[in-house]
């Protein structure tokens, strides 16, 4: 990776969901705009904030979409997260969410 430059891998799959109260929402319904999760596969050696593993939240409109041996990945700028979920900063007296 170079630069600033966070490569993810997507963990939700395009399809229905349930809304809290157990509505089904099929995959076709409009919904606004909605940010997405992602874990975080390689970094480049600019990045600051975030580490392989990490889990990151992105918009899917702001993305670069590439296959790597068969699997789909996202190629992000760094300036591009909106949120950073990390499991290492657990014990230090945070909720381990950078917003």
């Amino acid at each position: 990776m170079l630069h600033d430059r966070v490569l993810v891998r997507t963990d939700t799959t395009e399809g229905e969901r349930r809304s809290s109260g157990g509505i089904v929402i099929p995959a076709t319904a409009q919904v606004g705009k909605r940010l997405s999760w992602a874990e975080v596969v390689a970094v480049g050696q600019n990045v600051r904030s975030v580490e392989a593993g990490d889990r990151v939240l992105y918009d899917p409109e702001d993305r670069g979409e590439v296959e790597v041996r068969g699997v789909a990945y996202v190629l992000l700028r760094e300036r591009d997260l909106h949120a950073v979920a990390a499991e290492r900063l657990e014990g230090v007296d945070s909720t381990g969410l950078y917003l």
